[in-house]
């Protein structure tokens, strides 16, 4: 039987999304359970103001709930991916930033904008930037959210974005660990591989992601990607081989690992949601996305408190996550 502190450090685990523009008492009740953070959507939010609003009674729930140190976070890439639209500098795809003359310094604004109009709404994080390298034309849900097809240009885009925008107090996430650029599935709908060999994937889709690490990105999120060369039979968000060795040990990132939305169907329409969640933790994942149901966020944190219980998941695993967790909130949440 979990105790009550197992339970609270599996909530911990959890960042989660909720469907209304107003604190309901789905997100409440996760609020109180003491997840790490929330993650809005268009559905929450899709003014400046709305955003400011939401995220000011977010917070003020958790302050009242004892859990301060909750973060609030959004996908804010620019392009297509911009939940937030009204009050908003409209900022084009950043295979458009990465393609002009001045493109490393016209990341760096890009990543300073975001924290300026980010912080004045309350928010904490931002998943981005995308540093997959845009490799594959078939990619369905890469593509222009790339800064471009050549690694080492995506590499320094991306270092400029990221050291802009956590100058401005806005936490960076680069996406998607170890990359998703040159598969030709969503991960959203089903469950891609990259079949190249471990020397292809040193030489094309890891050095962005050392390049990130290097230049101090507070986070990093995993892909939803089988890699045969590293862990042919496991998605990259539920492989130690991905998370434990090559992203901890090869890329020699200590910052936060987030999980993709751990309700994609290339892990949903798979394994039940809580085993996924409690394989995810064992493979190193420090936060897991939850970004639909209540249902499955219960589930998630039944399944993880379960698993603390019976030492399927080891304690010093925990703390491990928990400590990155604090130091993150330390730097980042205010």
């Amino acid at each position: 039987m979990p105790t009550d502190a197992q339970r609270r450090s599996a909530a911990r685990l959890l960042c989660v999304g909720w469907d209304s523009p107003e604190v309901n008492g789905g997100l409440e009740e996760m609020i109180r359970a003491g997840v790490a953070g929330v993650i809005l959507f268009a559905r929450n939010a899709t003014s400046r103001t709305a955003a400011t609003s939401v995220v000011s009674a977010v917070k003020a729930c958790a302050h009242r709930a004892g859990n301060a140190r909750l973060f609030a976070s959004i996908d804010h890439e620019g392009g297509r991916v911009a939940r937030l639209t009204e009050g908003m500098t409209a900022v084009p795809p950043m295979r458009e930033v990465g393609a002009r003359s001045d493109s490393v310094a016209e990341s760096a604004r890009v990543g300073a904008l975001f924290a300026c109009e980010l912080r004045s709404c309350g928010f904490d994080l931002n998943f981005a930037p995308v540093v997959d390298v845009d490799s594959n034309p078939a990619n369905p849900v890469i593509g222009a959210r790339s800064f471009g097809a050549d690694a080492a240009h995506v590499a320094r885009c991306a270092c400029a974005f990221i050291e802009a925008q956590q100058r401005g107090g806005v936490a960076a996430c680069a996406k998607h660990f170890p990359g998703h650029g040159d598969t030709d599935r969503d991960s959203h709908l089903d469950l891609p591989r990259l079949p190249h060999a471990i020397d292809r994937l040193r030489a094309v889709e890891l050095p962005p992601f050392v390049a990130a690490s290097r230049a101090g990105v507070a986070s990093m999120m995993s892909a939803h990607v089988v890699f045969d060369a590293v862990d042919p039979d496991v998605p990259g968000t539920l492989s130690a081989k991905v998370i434990g060795g090559v992203l901890r040990s090869e890329v020699g990132f200590g910052g936060v690992v987030f999980s993709d939305d751990m309700e994609m169907a290339a892990i949903a329409d798979r394994m039940p949601i809580g085993e996924a969640c409690v394989r995810a933790v064992e493979a190193g994942i420090d936060c897991l996305l939850m970004c639909h149901r209540l249902d499955r966020q219960r589930a998630a944190i039944d399944a993880l408190s379960e698993a603390m219980a019976s030492g399927r998941i080891a304690q010093r695993r925990v703390e491990e996550s928990l400590a990155r967790l604090d130091a993150f909130a330390q730097r980042f949440v205010q």
